[in-house]
């Protein structure tokens, strides 16, 4: 076993401490940085809000970003240690990263990982029986070091071996971040970014739309799990959703994102949001969805109703002469 590591780094406090204090006992360190559609961050298909790849550089230490894949959504469908709060399935993705870490550490010929988790953080993944069954499941047993709350767990290998001084370990615990706070003092690190949850599965709401499309469609695509993010979301049936942009910012991604069989509505004659129709379209769809454009252009469609269709490479137009009322469109919301 030699001193090569593979870091977890997500950029935030927990693993940029994490990192510090093995680079502080010679430890060579290879980050690894995992992004995910359902990060609350602002991906441009890169590192998360670029924060890791910061650490990662004033650090000095290389950095590899791997985007979890579609093969991730079947975890999200069917979580063999199920839920938390949300439809987040925290014990199996960490399963799932850790069996990435240890295919890229095994490629790089380093020997064990290092994250930044601390014992009674999270409820549902940083228990000790949770540390176990992602150690065992992802082939990793004794073999992932959890510098910050080290002294509350058993001795990995590493340490076993005095490739890693115990010693100089941590025993932090629960939820409390004052003694990350304090760490990062008096190692020095400044511009560290808030505590957050940093996935979207954790949010009741969002969670609403991801099963709704696990439960409504079998092979998901990566278009669908763009779209989950914008604007506001209306199930017709199983076959077919709306979506209506809320800015326009959401009017250029739906525009962008419309793909074959997709129905693009725009405004013609006012001021209003886009519409998509994905799935099945049938006689009166897209009027329905042009009502729903009308209602959520308000006072700005000052009585008109005149509205392009954009499909297959064909345009044509068409007109819808009221709004669709809130009831319905209550009943229809994801």
């Amino acid at each position: 076993m030699n001193k090569k590591a593979v870091a977890l780094l997500s950029g935030g406090l927990d693993s940029t401490l994490a990192v510090k204090v093995m680079l502080e006992q010679g430890i060579e360190i290879v980050a690894l940085n995992f992004t995910s559609t359902f990060c609350t961050c602002n991906c441009r298909g890169s590192v998360c809000n670029n924060e890791a790849a910061r650490v990662a550089n004033e650090f000095g230490v290389p950095i590899k970003v791997l985007q979890k894949g579609l093969d991730y959504i079947e975890i999200v469908r069917n979580p063999k240690y199920g839920y938390g709060q949300g439809i987040n399935p925290c014990i199996d993705c960490r399963i799932y990263i850790h069996k990435l870490a240890k295919k890229y550490m095994e490629e790089i010929g380093a020997s064990f990982i290092i994250t930044g988790e601390v014992l009674g953080q999270r409820p549902m993944s940083q228990r000790r029986d949770a540390f176990k069954n992602i150690e065992r499941e992802s082939g990793l047993e004794g073999l992932i070091v959890r510098p910050l709350c080290a002294k509350h767990l058993e001795p990995t290998i590493p340490e076993k071996l005095g490739i890693i001084d115990r010693e100089k370990l941590l025993d932090m615990d629960g939820r409390s971040r004052k003694p990350q706070i304090a760490l990062a003092e008096e190692l020095d690190i400044q511009n560290y970014p808030c505590p957050s949850g940093g996935c979207l599965l954790t949010d009741k709401i969002f969670s609403k739309r991801v099963k709704d499309l696990l439960d409504n469609k079998k092979d998901v695509t990566m278009k669908d799990l763009q779209l989950l993010k914008i604007g506001r979301h209306f199930r017709l049936n199983s076959e077919t959703k709306i979506i209506i942009g809320r800015d326009e910012a959401d009017n250029k991604k739906l525009k962008s994102l419309c793909q074959t069989d997709d129905s693009l509505i725009e405004p013609m004659d006012f001021v209003g949001p886009t519409g998509l129709v994905c799935g099945m379209s049938r006689n009166g769809t897209n009027a329905l969805a042009g009502r729903m454009i009308l209602r959520y252009a308000g006072e700005k469609a000052k009585g008109k109703g005149a509205l392009k269709l954009f499909k297959n490479g064909e345009e044509t137009t068409f007109k819808v002469d009221s709004a669709i009322d809130d009831e319905i469109l209550k009943r229809m919301m994801i």
